[in-house]
């Protein structure tokens, strides 16, 4: 699949496909596309797929569109302020956070994964249920705001803000980590957690996590 990102704050990757040729997105992610693009709508692998998709912030179904009778052209657009990163996990598997899955070749495969600490992963908020994408083939990621990238040596570790993480190599720990101190807690404004991350391995960071652009926002809305 050949693609190109066009666009700063509000991107969109605009996909190349040869005849026959699939790619699918998060449901609603396509705002144009060349007329021999025949979509299908499926769960992508049963209930299952249904349910981990539900967790991991996606739309219960994806949609697929295939090439018909030569090339095609299909554009993805994010829904807030960032960047699109695509990435070959054909040369190295990721972590991402969820809902950061925009579209991608049919070879990629995704699950979920939780950090170590379970009850953590459900009661700590954003960060902590993660999307492993491994395969073959182009994965397209949204992310908000701008990325930063570190590389992490072996047993080197970074302490996050949950929502500061874009994605990073498979080979990077993610673990939960309670803030200590109860004035900390309750007047620091960072919530009960954050995240830890071990090398060795790439990290992403982002900067504008879309639950603080979205908590920004709501102080200017009348009634909030």
């Amino acid at each position: 699949m050949k693609y190109e990102i066009k666009g700063s704050t509000y991107p969109v990757a605009i996909c190349y496909l040869e005849s026959g040729e699939q790619v699918t997105c998060q449901s609603g992610a396509m705002l144009w596309m060349s007329t021999n693009m025949k979509m299908n709508t499926g769960t992508g692998g049963g209930i299952g797929k249904i349910f981990s998709r539900a967790i991991s912030g996606e739309g219960l179904f994806q949609n697929t569109y295939t090439a018909e009778g030569g090339p095609g052209m299909i554009a993805f657009g994010t829904t807030a302020p960032g960047e699109i990163v695509p990435i070959d996990v054909s040369k190295q598997s990721i972590i991402a956070q969820k809902g950061a899955f925009l579209a991608s070749e049919l070879s990629v495969q995704s699950e979920i994964t939780l950090q170590k600490k379970l009850g953590a992963s459900f009661f700590g908020g954003e960060g902590f249920i993660l999307q492993k994408f491994t395969g073959y083939g182009t994965v397209l990621l949204s992310i908000d705001g701008t990325t930063v990238k570190y590389s992490l040596r072996a047993g080197e570790q970074m302490i996050l803000d949950t929502g500061a993480f874009a994605f990073a190599e498979s080979s990077i720990t993610v673990d939960v980590q309670m803030i200590k101190g109860i004035g900390n807690i309750v007047a620091g404004g960072e919530g009960l957690f954050n995240t830890l991350v071990t090398g060795p391995g790439s990290l992403w960071l982002q900067t504008l996590p879309l639950s603080v652009f979205a908590q920004t926002i709501s102080k200017f809305i009348p009634g909030k």
